[in-house]
């Protein structure tokens, strides 16, 4: 991605508080193993695409989608921490791997409450598969909210 940051505008996946990936309780996504990025506590269960792209996979148990942008980056959406073991209940998919969509697209509903009350922790984490370093600003967003986002 070159030695130079980028700027992007990327639209908020969904509505919530925006904190920084180290703050998850999951020590992969905390420790960027799977790449940097940044977390939303949601207030409303439902993703979208924050871009024009294509659904690069979606997860059988409906919690994880990856993307891919028309600028070649790459995103993993993983919704809240151990939801693989919910076997996916508790979500609703509106895509399909290899679909193409359009930023706004509705991609996942997820139940918030249904979540609570199995205790699970429903933060998403957004991870950018293809940089090295994502800078945003902690802020309280709206879903399809355009984010200045930095990325290198």
């Amino acid at each position: 991605m070159g030695l130079f940051k980028k700027k992007q505008v990327f639209y908020a996946p969904c509505s919530g508080k925006i904190i920084p990936l180290c703050e998850v309780n999951d020590p992969v996504f905390a420790g960027e193993s799977l790449g940097p990025g940044f977390a939303i506590v949601p207030s409303k269960g439902e993703l979208y695409a924050p871009k024009n792209g294509v659904i690069s996979a979606i997860f059988p148990t409906k919690h994880a989608v990856g993307m891919t942008f028309e600028d070649g980056s790459e995103v993993l959406f993983h919704i809240g921490i151990d939801t693989v073991n919910l076997q996916g209940e508790g979500f609703s998919t509106f895509v399909n791997s290899g679909d193409k969509v359009k930023q706004g697209s509705k991609l996942v509903d997820f139940d918030l409450p249904f979540l609570e009350s199995k205790a699970i922790d429903s933060t998403v984490m957004v991870v950018f598969t293809k940089h090295k370093e994502v800078s945003i600003e902690s802020k309280t967003v709206q879903a399809n909210e355009a984010l200045d986002i930095t990325c290198k």
